[in-house]
């Protein structure tokens, strides 16, 4: 709970912050502005109670806060591209537990030198991760994943298109990939790609999983924002990455698309979306069997998420 509420605070800290810095700057012309800074914070609720219901159904409530900051510095031939994108939700139905419903800490840096109108030599740096420790519901009594467990940093420099500033397409030859699981019970079931524990022929462990996991190959990275109409905005973030010398073929996909709909200075609605392929993670296999259903095994699947929120936002 500790990090929740770090997150929390850091989401009211930075609302007010940029809002202060950018009262100062509305002074400056933005020709002689050499940093351009901003974001979105929003805070959805869901809730609904039940009381004497004829028809059945259960209360529950619901709450999901996200933050969305950037701060981008350009002068002369260098740019410097920074942006944070954390959410957390949290799901409470009927008498059950208060259950996580999202989570995610994703921060990027890019640094790039122009060598002609578009084109920049540029170095990426990404992290990924999340705040608190997740459950394969509705079974909450083995954690499945936990804060860096697992977390993706990637390590990049190559060539940057960069017509505008809605625009940006990063390819990588050179890209090193960390997978870190800060856990060593997940460590040593594998999770997440890492080598597994090994036993000898009695069950008695030889030797402990590895906690982290390196791979070496090439990345594309691509972000694009834009109005598609009045108080309409879509941004949308994805990576490819494939590794040089196991199965290049299989390439791993991060693909995070926003759409908000702003209806007044505090209230907005939005859709969020995430696609999730990497060939290295195990996901189960259910089955319906004779009306159950089962788990017959594990494998690599796509991983999709939807959110759809009513809620609080402010621009800044």
């Amino acid at each position: 709970m500790k990090n929740i509420f770090i997150f929390f605070f850091c989401l009211i800290t930075f609302s007010g912050f940029s809002r202060a810095k950018m009262d100062s700057a509305k002074a400056i012309p933005d020709s002689l502005k050499i940093w351009k800074s901003g974001g979105i914070a929003s805070l959805t609720f869901s809730q609904v109670s039940l009381t004497n219901w004829a028809q059945g159904g259960e209360n529950s409530l619901s709450a999901t806060a996200m933050l969305h900051l950037f701060a981008n510095y350009k002068k002369g031939h260098s740019s410097w591209d920074n942006s944070l994108d954390a959410t957390y939700g949290f799901l409470q139905t009927g008498s059950t537990p208060t259950r996580k419903s999202d989570d995610k800490i994703d921060l990027t840096s890019k640094y790039g030198y122009k060598t002609s109108k578009n084109w920049n030599i540029a170095a990426l740096v990404n992290f990924k991760s999340q705040f608190t420790h997740g459950f394969n519901y509705p079974n909450d009594s083995s954690v499945i994943s936990d804060f860096l467990a697992p977390a993706y940093i990637l390590v990049s420099t190559g060539m940057d298109y960069k017509p505008n500033d809605n625009f940006s397409f990063f390819a990588s030859p050179i890209t090193g990939k960390v997978t870190l699981v800060n856990s060593q019970t997940l460590a040593d079931a594998g999770a997440y790609g890492v080598q597994k524990a090994l036993f000898d022929s009695s069950g008695v462990l030889t030797s402990k999983g590895k906690r982290v996991r390196y791979e070496f190959g090439a990345l594309i990275s691509t972000k694009f924002k834009m109005e598609i109409a009045k108080n309409i905005s879509l941004y949308s973030k994805a990576d490819f990455f494939t590794n040089y010398f196991n199965d290049p073929q299989n390439i791993d996909v991060n693909w995070d698309v926003l759409i908000s709909f702003k209806v007044n200075k505090f209230i907005s609605a939005s859709i969020s979306t995430t696609l999730i392929y990497d060939h290295d993670i195990p996901v189960p296999i259910y089955k319906d069997i004779s009306g159950v259903k089962t788990q017959v095994g594990t494998g690599p699947r796509t991983q999709f998420k939807e959110a759809l929120g009513i809620g609080f936002s402010y621009k800044f």
